[in-house]
């Protein structure tokens, strides 16, 4: 096994084919995209890759293939790997107890469930809790938090999923390398893989969040996928173990019995086992790594959705049967329709018209009371040098220009809520009733800011909304001073 901390050479990209060269038709590929487009509110990219080769690829815009994108509880497999290497190079062990790598964040009195807490209850989601510790301190260590919440349940005994048990593992990781997980897992795993500049946020301790946090590329996601379903070996060397990689994927705790449900098929160590013999990685609004052995296949997907299953059951009901044991002839008609679906591939843009009698109303600065949202004022403008609308907001003391195409993305970057300096796309539209509609795009997270905007002459009502997950809208009124 390779555990040297050299610069490797990175990995040239995954080979393209066409998909009737890996045994699956173009016209079952379309199809699944149109379903995903249609079914799946929203879709933000994918990658089919079968047998090594990447048959389909696509990103619905402004998403775009070289833009990272937030992996929520997908980043939980790629701490799981890191713990893997660390028993390989013999720093640890899936047996050793908890407490030994933090005696001085331990409870004075220590009760028995906590001692027997291991290494493996961490990775599998069994640490015994009957709720998940509460890690929002900026004061007191996240790892002193989680030694001190109660563990009602005997380790090993009681699933409950727990992304504070994933950030013990990268604070492990660090407590024995020195290192944070994303500065042990460069040279071990990011770069032999050829993933660039992978980021990961950090706690007030400076320890990688682990259960969240990690923000890469679609197609690092299919590269990581492609190793795991190569058990570890990439380009000639072995970088995990084939023996984790086996152990990590398999059933290591029961969650549940439902066969309909990819949520109740087992969990191993910070991977879900899958209906049809798979296995995934996964995360918040939709962000997966699907492993299909029995396919040779990997699809990688991310997303902005409440609804995860709903993403799983358009790859069970299209890519699923459409995998042949042998390649099929050549289809290059149905491989350039997929071809130019893939090309047209956007989110839904705010519908109406580029123009509004009440446009002129909202061309002055509007003012707003103190509010949750650290919206102090707006203004709407038409740009006529380009097809787009600006969007002029103060928030929290700062003045931002938003440009905003008509149906059309247009990129800035914008400071909002708790996203500061993100990049932005954001396109808009009149409405029959004189409102205007914008969408501000995220595109290198799961989330879009829709505000309209309601009113002129002396008042502007602003309702601002989330998606995915954005629940009632925030309704704001302001007044021209």
């Amino acid at each position: 096994m390779n555990t040297s901390t050299s610069q490797p050479t990175a990995a040239p990209t995954l080979p393209r084919s066409a998909p009737e060269a890996q045994g699956i038709d173009s016209g079952a590929i379309r199809a699944y995209v149109t379903a995903a487009d249609q079914q799946v509110n929203s879709m933000h990219s994918f990658i089919l890759v079968r047998h090594g080769h990447v048959v389909a690829e696509g990103w619905w815009k402004p998403y775009a293939p070289e833009s990272p994108h937030v992996l929520f509880s997908l980043s939980k497999s790629f701490t799981s790997t890191a713990i893997g290497l660390a028993i390989a190079e013999g720093l640890l062990s899936v047996d050793d107890e908890v407490l030994k790598f933090f005696p001085e964040d331990a409870p004075d009195e220590p009760t028995d469930k906590l001692k027997a807490m291991r290494v493996r209850d961490l990775l599998c989601m069994s640490t015994g809790h009957e709720k998940e510790p509460s890690l929002s301190s900026q004061q007191e260590p996240w790892t002193t938090a989680f030694l001190a919440w109660p563990v009602p349940h005997k380790p090993g005994t009681h699933f409950l999923y727990n992304s504070a048990a994933t950030y013990m593992q990268s604070a492990i990781v660090q407590k024995i390398t020195g290192q944070t997980v994303l500065d042990y897992l460069r040279p071990r795993l990011f770069e032999p893989l050829g993933i660039e500049n992978p980021t990961w946020g950090t706690s007030p301790q400076g320890i990688s969040f682990g259960g969240w946090g990690l923000n890469i590329r679609t197609e690092d996601i299919a590269r990581f996928g492609q190793l795991y379903l190569q058990k570890g070996q990439w380009n000639g060397q072995q970088l995990v173990p084939a023996t984790w990689i086996e152990a990590a994927t398999s059933r290591q705790v029961s969650n549940g019995s439902n066969p309909q449900s990819d949520w109740e098929q087992g969990y191993g160590y910070q991977f879900w086992r899958c209906r049809h013999g798979a296995y995934r990685g996964d995360g918040m609004y939709g962000q997966f790594c699907v492993v299909l052995p029995e396919q040779d296949a990997v699809v990688a997907i991310t997303a902005g959705t409440g609804d995860l299953q709903g993403v799983l059951n358009v790859v069970w009901d299209h890519l699923l049967p459409a995998m042949q044991p042998t390649s099929l002839p050549a289809n290059e008609a149905a491989h350039h329709q997929l071809q130019a679906t893939l090309a047209s591939l956007t989110m839904p843009l705010p519908e109406g018209s580029a123009t509004s009698s009440a446009a002129a109303g909202m061309g002055q600065e509007f003012h707003f009371p103190a509010n949750e949202q650290k919206l102090e004022s707006v203004k709407l403008e038409a740009n006529p040098d380009s097809n787009a609308t600006v969007l002029t907001l103060r928030v929290d003391g700062t003045e931002q220009h938003i440009p905003c195409g008509y149906r059309s993305w247009q990129k800035s970057r914008v400071s909002y809520g708790s996203f500061t300096d993100q990049p932005v796309a954001a396109g808009g539209a009149w409405t029959a009733d004189g409102a205007y509609t914008a969408r501000l795009c995220l595109y290198e997270t799961a989330t879009s800011i829709m505000l309209t905007l309601r009113g002129g002459e002396d008042t502007l009502n602003v309702d601002v909304t989330y998606q995915p997950g954005g629940g009632p809208a925030h309704q704001l009124t302001g007044k021209r001073p």
